[in-house]
């Protein structure tokens, strides 16, 4: 209190006493140290009110969050109704207490945050004001001062004395009253400065208290039963994870227990389900990258009907990649993988190469693609008619690998009753197609190589045997028969089996169909490259290395031949013989057919071999003879020209042993 009354100066005082000086020095220093205090509490307290702010609107937007969970349709929507109706009410108790931040941020600015920023602007803005303006005031006197200092003693100048006079006394005053100004202010800010302090942090804590009361109220007597019911519902949730995460926890131990063989590759030793009409797993494909650059991408693959189905990573559902209806698959050697087989359709335009994980995958898809391909699904009970299909194949195909005939008596009888196989249907050019069994007899065994025995194998290289050139290069033995015709093709002998009849195609496709369905049945894939020379007397089917026939028939005893009419590379013929083992002098008629396949089209050999049935024909009558060599092209050494020359297609055949057929 007396440090304030100091202040209060007189006329009859000096202003400026070294004591007063001192004093307001100090009067400054705090007012200086209040205004940097005020600044930062002042931050803090927009800083607490910004955050309630920012707190309004976030619960603002929880609210319209919570009604967004209905919108989003969730694929997996189990339990969510009950889910949607709980955060709905949660939305609407969220938006109440959103209405008490928003109270609670507006009280905050007019109680606290107001009084604060009034206090700066009124008060300390103030007393800086006259801090300046007693600062001008006092330099305009002491320079008032040393004007009057300086008048001269012995000429005095009256009116120059009296203006000095004049201009000290006017500053003295001005500093008198900018003095009182400030220093009244000063001895008010002790006390202002007081209020400054508690009334903003009265405000906030009235308002805070405010909004207790009232989030008490809206918790106690509207939220209790609701929050109540929601922590059973929690609870129960939680109860059911817990069982599922036990339930996981045991599963987990049990696989962790297992041997490491369960997570090896290729570890079934069992043979495949051959029944199989649909299957699905990864597998690689064989993709090209440049002209002889290859890359495998292992993708999903699914069979759904008649059709191959692929699934990339990330896409949503699978494309069709290929028709497996009447398409042929087959084991390849690919490089250095393994597992690997081709599935090529209809047309032959199309193919793949895909490889398996492992040996059980392998067969199971070659035998699914083979049994989709006979159009198996298509039948009201497609699984039983698959399991029949197995069982009739297996006992009446037998692979035997010479053309021994099975011992009388051997054959089960049971086989001579048992269904047919499942056939895919040709087209007769003679009318309707006759049933599998009048084309072929139930149980009839299936040749897959043809074996020299090895007597004759000897015979044929003795010093006195001969060999066959197959490229029409004369050594002075060929026959003059052979001279006007001599075509090579290089073919795949994939089986042979006997026939019931010789003068139907058909008796050729249904050959053709269970040849290929043995061979997929009993994983009879490898075949061994040979040349099929087709004279004008003769066929015959020579050894690529050794030059030695393997097997050779008579023009005479072809008695039907026939490309297959979807798989270009596939022919076949029919062989007539006769069968003396009745007894009689002239013999029953026997009828065997050969399938091949080739690198060039199968329409091709047969266009040869008919042109070869004309030449014998043609012999018979000189003058038929001469107009069939005019109406065809001739080579230069006098040979029929073919339209499409096959030689270059069997050149590169030589010394290639047990390749993959691609029927």
């Amino acid at each position: 209190e007396q440090d304030f009354l100091r202040l209060h100066i007189t006329i009859d005082i000096p202003v400026f006493v070294p004591q007063t000086r001192s004093l307001l020095s100090v009067f400054e220093e705090d007012s200086g140290m209040l205004t940097d205090y005020t600044n930062q509490l002042l931050q803090t307290m927009q800083r607490v009110f910004g955050a309630q702010s920012e707190m309004g609107l976030a619960t603002e937007q929880l609210s319209r969050q919570l009604l967004d969970y209905e919108k989003k349709n969730f694929a997996l929507g189990k339990g969510d109704e009950e889910v949607i109706a709980t955060l709905q009410n949660f939305s609407k108790t969220v938006g109440e207490l959103n209405s008490l931040h928003s109270e609670l941020a507006s009280q905050m600015a007019d109680s606290m945050v107001f009084p604060l920023i009034q206090f700066r602007e009124k008060d300390l803005t103030e007393i800086s004001t006259l801090k300046e303006i007693f600062s001008i005031a006092t330099d305009e006197h002491e320079a008032a001062m040393v004007k009057y200092s300086r008048l001269p003693k012995k000429k005095e100048n009256e009116k120059l004395k009296a203006d000095l006079v004049k201009e000290v006394a006017y500053t003295r005053r001005k500093q008198h009253q900018a003095s009182l100004q400030y220093y009244c202010a000063l001895n008010a800010l002790q006390y202002r400065k007081r209020v400054a302090m508690l009334e903003p942090m009265l405000g906030y804590t009235q308002a805070q208290v405010h909004f207790f009361k009232k989030g008490i109220e809206l918790v106690s007597k509207k939220m209790e039963s609701f929050l109540n019911s929601v922590s059973k519902m929690t609870q129960n949730i939680q109860a059911q994870l817990d069982v599922e995460a036990e339930a996981m926890r045991t599963c987990q131990k049990e696989l962790l227990s297992m041997d490491d063989t369960v997570y090896m590759p290729d570890k079934d030793t069992e043979c495949g389900n051959r029944t199989l009409i649909q299957k699905a797993g990864y597998l690689n494909i064989r993709n090209k990258t440049g002209l002889v650059t290859t890359a495998w991408d292992r993708l999903y693959f699914f069979t759904q009907g008649g059709n191959l189905m692929c699934q990339p990573r990330g896409a949503v559902a699978g494309g069709m990649v290929l028709d497996l209806d009447n398409s042929s698959v087959m084991a390849v050697e690919c490089e250095d993988r393994r597992y690997c087989f081709q599935i090529t359709s209809p047309s032959g335009k199309t193919s793949m190469i895909l490889q398996a994980e492992s040996k059980k995958e392998y067969e199971e898809w070659i035998c699914t693609v083979n049994n989709i391909s006979r159009q198996i699904y298509l039948t009201d009970n497609p699984e039983a008619v698959a399991i029949r299909l197995n069982q009739t194949a297996i006992q009446a195909v037998t692979p035997i690998t010479s053309f021994e005939k099975r011992q009388e008596g051997s054959p089960n009888p049971d086989r001579l009753d048992a269904p047919s196989l499942i056939r895919i249907t040709c087209r007769s050019k003679s009318g309707s197609a006759p049933e599998p069994e009048d084309l072929i007899a139930p149980g009839t065994p299936i040749q897959f190589d043809i074996m020299l025995p090895a007597s004759e194998f000897q015979d044929q290289n003795r010093a006195g045997g001969r060999r066959t050139n197959p490229f029409g290069e004369t050594d002075g033995t060929t026959e003059s028969d052979d001279s006007l015709l001599q075509q090579v093709f290089a073919v795949r002998f994939l089986g042979s089996m006997a026939v019931r009849c010789g003068d139907n195609q058909e008796v050729i496709y249904e050959a053709m169909r269970q040849v290929l369905a043995a061979r997929a049945i009993h994983n009879i894939f490898k075949t061994t490259e040979s040349h099929l020379l087709v004279t004008s007397s003769s066929i015959r089917l020579i050894e690529p290395q050794t030059q030695v026939t393997r097997i050779s028939f008579q023009l005479e005893e072809v008695c039907q031949f026939a490309a297959h009419q979807e798989n270009g590379r596939l022919m076949g013929f029919v062989v007539e013989g006769r069968d003396w083992s009745d007894g009689n002098e002239e013999g029953e008629p026997s009828f065997s057919t050969f399938v091949f396949e080739s690198n060039t089209e199968g329409e091709k050999i047969c266009y040869t071999i008919n042109l070869a049935k004309e030449i014998t024909e043609a012999k018979k009558d000189p003058e038929a003879l001469a107009q069939l060599m005019k109406n065809m092209p001739l080579t230069n050494d006098g040979k029929f020209l073919l339209l499409e020359p096959g030689t270059g297609d069997s050149n590169d055949g030589e010394g290639q042993e047990d390749l993959e057929s691609e029927a």
